[in-house]
């Protein structure tokens, strides 16, 4: 049906008359030539907002003419003796800087990069007290230039950085990633950043990594950027194929829209350990994208894959193989034992990620085309951000204790009467993002799971919120959430500008203000979700 090369397929029998289908309906309609187009109709009725969303199909190319400047950058700092770089940022501005950090690491002549999206007061803290500041330099990116955790990060480490090394010094340890015209490119002006690269407006944040959001941070790693882009320049030629079925965008998105739509909505993604944080970054672009108008694709990252036969009539998995790899094998047959069907994508290496960048984007865009949703909006994260601020504002009023979410009481008998009406179980750990906090939740996950016998995934808050969130509140409904929230031990306080004036708001008081939020905002959806705090962890975690 298709001959796509690195692509291969077992279990999809069942669905292939409706990929058929759907492959020729793509090659009659020109589908392929009017996305390329930036054709918005494509997906829904004519929508300029929409037509304005579709820059990252020139991104590979359009890099190239930036990385000299990247690079020159990256001598720059060492030169000046920088060995680390915070980058500041949420969601689209932060996932994909994680992945080049976690797989490639600093070369030789690179700087070690970390990046900061959560705002639990350990987390910032942790931070403080790890960074050499004398060799740091601090990445803002924001594409809006107004993100409300990018901004908070920026006031607190500005003033910081001034109160130790003076405000003519301190703007010489910043650099802004923003689009033209933003907030933030005139606050970078103002206190004298060293340097500020503008993204493409035209480019939407989780469809970001192969421009300045995600290139910049890869360039200051030391990453062969030449030769990762090449991989995406050869995937995106590959993906202008008019041919539907020799496209490899079209045919991965067939694969993922069609099972979705016969009832396989959940989608297994299995990595290698080498690339294990690619993973991260799929998860928001696909549930962040399809997750809207009442239908979805969940991605399962997190999960234990040895208990799937309750649900694996609602799965599919998508492995990324890199070449004479086999450390999943074990995984894929317990999964095709139970009737999965499998899609299998090889590359040759690490290197060959960039062309997933751009495979997977397209490969969204056809998906959403299938579902009939747009999958280059997010209607349902505003939600979130208008509660949060509603309980920001609230601390302001009234005090810290009106930050939080209610508490109920852990009962796991009425979780799991509860989880029979649910299709899958999300952890939302509004926690430090540690490793040992991760192995509990993964921990945890797991029990659920097989208490259950629904998917069980967890992630941490808030980066979620610009992610999965969007999915959680966009789809059928059918998820259960168990939100986790911990008492702070510590805190540390956000203060109102850059100037260092004191401000009410703690980092303490906007992750709780951000539980709080989602909280309501899924029950203004009507999902299903239980509010437990903990004192302490991650024991807190291992004893439910």
């Amino acid at each position: 049906m298709f001959n796509v090369p690195g692509l291969s397929v077992s279990g999809f029998d069942s669905l292939f008359p409706r990929l058929e289908a759907v492959l020729s309906s793509f090659a009659r309609d020109r589908v392929v030539p009017r996305i390329w187009a930036r054709d918005p109709t494509v997906w829904k009725r004519r929508d300029e907002e929409t037509a304005r969303r579709l820059g990252w199909l020139a991104a590979p190319e359009a890099a190239a003419a930036s990385l000299a400047e990247f690079e020159d950058f990256r001598r720059e700092l060492a030169g000046e003796g920088f060995s680390h770089a915070l980058l500041l940022g949420m969601g689209g501005s932060s996932l994909a800087p994680e992945v080049f950090g976690r797989i490639f690491g600093p070369a030789a002549g690179g700087l070690e990069l970390r990046v900061l999206d959560s705002t639990d007061p350990e987390a910032v803290l942790g931070q403080v007290e790890s960074l050499p500041w004398e060799r740091t330099i601090f990445i803002v990116s924001s594409k809006s230039g107004t993100t409300l955790e990018t901004t908070s990060f920026l006031k607190y480490f500005y003033v910081a950085l001034a109160r130790r090394f003076g405000e003519d010094r301190a703007g010489r340890h910043f650099a802004a990633i923003t689009d033209p015209d933003t907030r933030l490119e005139d606050i970078a002006t103002a206190l004298r950043f060293r340097r500020v690269f503008r993204g493409d407006p035209e480019i939407g944040g989780r469809f970001s990594a192969l421009s300045p959001f995600g290139l910049v941070p890869a360039a200051l790693l030391g990453c062969d950027l030449r030769r990762f882009l090449a991989s995406a320049v050869e995937t995106a030629a590959a993906c202008r194929n008019d041919s539907p079925p020799a496209n490899p965008g079209a045919v991965l998105g067939a694969l993922l829209g069609v099972a979705a739509l016969a009832g396989r909505d959940q989608c297994v993604l299995l990595l290698p350990p080498a690339i294990a944080a690619f993973g991260a970054w799929i998860e928001q672009l696909l549930a962040e994208s399809t997750g809207k108008d009442g239908r979805g694709i969940l991605p399962l990252v997190r999960f234990d894959a040895r208990r799937v036969e309750p649900f694996a009539g609602r799965l599919i998995g998508v492995r990324i193989e890199l070449a004479g790899d086999r450390k999943s094998e074990g995984t894929l047959a317990r999964l095709a034992g139970a009737g999965v069907p499998i899609a299998k994508l090889e590359i040759p290496g690490p290197e060959g990620l960039g062309g997933q960048f751009f495979l997977w984007e397209m490969a969204t865009a056809v998906a959403g085309r299938i579902l009939e949703i747009n999958p280059f909006d997010q209607p349902n994260v505003a939600a979130s951000k208008k509660r949060t601020e509603a309980a920001l504002k609230a601390v302001r009023e009234k005090g810290r204790t009106a930050a939080g979410p209610e508490f109920g009481t852990w009962d796991a008998d009425e979780f799991a009467i509860l989880a029979c009406d649910a299709d899958y179980i999300v952890i939302q750990a509004f926690v430090p993002p540690t490793p040992e906090n991760a192995r509990a939740l993964s921990a945890l996950a797991a029990r659920l799971q097989k208490r259950t016998g629904r998917p069980a995934t967890f992630d941490f808050g808030p980066r979620f919120l610009h992610s999965t969130g969007q999915l959680h509140k966009g789809d059928a409904g059918r998820g259960l959430f168990l939100q986790l929230c911990a008492r702070h031990h510590r805190d540390a306080a956000v203060p109102d500008a850059t100037d260092g004036e004191s401000s009410a708001t703690t980092f303490g008081t906007l992750i709780d203000a951000q539980a709080r939020g989602d909280r309501e905002a899924l029950e203004e959806k009507d999902r299903r979700a239980m509010s437990v705090r903990l004192e302490a962890l991650p024991s807190g975690i291992e004893a439910l």
